[in-house]
């Protein structure tokens, strides 16, 4: 009796000027990696993983944002699996949101893959791609932590993830950080030849297949938040206030807005309340004296306002995902 026929997956990389070359790149290399895995594994019933790099305009090259030419690009695919958005190179999220406009022909052709029932995957902030095209209205869905602000304020509709290292929402794939696409790609590698060859593909790349969540990495100082006068002077108060209780009547107070409007101007720029927000801050303070400090955690907990220790130390995993002792033993800074 004849062997099954192979399984077929074809993974089209939608190309764009300033598109990030290590997205484009990684994605297709570790499907490559998977397919030899699996011919070594299954020699003549392997399924056959493709990738295909292609433009929407019928180009034949792109410049990278690093300056390197992606030639050889391809006519977009009749069927593909599955599309994937690499992430766009930005200074700020204004500036990835003005690229955005210059993209049409993409979105055009991502709302025709969706009308096809094609699988769109975006990477970091190739999220915002799909947003744009309105493909993830009333979808879950992440982005590049320092993203999150400026992707709920543009896209209030999307339900947002920000902490989620990876997000599946019925057709539609995304994932947060520039590396976070190795990730994603470990995810339709499992779909496409199953979780044994997805399994070894991290192990030949030296992925972390576990890594669930971008909480350990988040700075709010790098936060991309729309500012505004009541943003300053709240941020203001609340990182002068840290050691103390600060009720959200006093924040209004010296903002100069009520507590209803200081509320929903919180619940806009941030995504949270004042009151978690507040907290939010003192988990950052926390963490920048466990990287750069020898306090003790008893000592930081004082230091950030905090009373109950066990207390902290449970909003603190709870924020990162890590216990205190984990957070200083990965990124504490270390002498050359």
């Amino acid at each position: 009796m004849p062997p099954p026929p192979a399984r077929a997956f074809t993974l089209g990389i939608l190309a764009v000027d300033g598109c990030m070359a290590a997205s484009v790149a990684s994605a297709a290399d570790a499907l490559l990696v998977a397919q030899t895995l699996a011919e070594l594994r299954t020699p003549g019933r392997a399924p056959q993983l493709r990738s295909v790099v292609f433009g929407a305009r019928g180009q034949r090259q792109v410049r990278s944002a690093s300056g390197l030419d992606l030639a050889g690009l391809v006519e977009p695919p009749e069927a593909p699996d599955v599309v994937l958005l690499p992430g766009l190179a930005h200074s700020s999220a204004g500036g990835l949101l003005a690229s955005l406009h210059a993209l049409q022909p993409e979105q055009e052709l991502l709302r025709a893959y969706a009308a096809r029932g094609v699988v769109l995957a975006g990477a970091c902030s190739g999220a915002f791609q799909l947003a744009e095209a309105g493909l993830l209205e009333g979808h879950r869905a992440t982005t590049s932590w320092w993203l999150a602000a400026a992707f709920r304020a543009r896209y209030p509709q999307v339900r947002l993830e920000a902490d989620a290292m990876l997000v599946e929402d019925r057709a539609m794939i995304t994932s947060g950080g520039s590396t976070g696409v190795l990730g994603l790609m470990l995810r339709l590698i499992a779909r496409a030849g199953g979780d044994e060859l997805a399994q070894q593909t991290s192990r030949m790349l030296v992925i972390d297949p576990d890594r669930q969540s971008q909480a350990p990495y988040v700075s709010l100082a790098m936060l991309q938040v729309p500012r505004s006068s009541m943003t300053e002077r709240a941020e203001s108060f609340l990182r002068q206030s840290l050691h103390t209780d600060v009720s959200v009547s006093a924040l209004a107070q010296h903002c100069g807005t009520s507590e209803r409007s200081l509320l929903r101007h919180f619940r806009t720029q941030f995504g949270t309340t004042p009151v978690a927000h507040m907290q939010h801050l003192r988990v950052e303070r926390a963490k920048a004296l466990l990287e750069t400090s020898l306090l003790t955690f008893d000592e930081i907990v004082e230091r950030c306002g905090y009373s109950d220790v066990s207390s902290f130390r449970r909003l603190f995993k709870r924020a990162t995902t890590l216990t205190p002792g984990g957070y200083r033993e990965r990124f504490r800074l270390r002498p050359h």
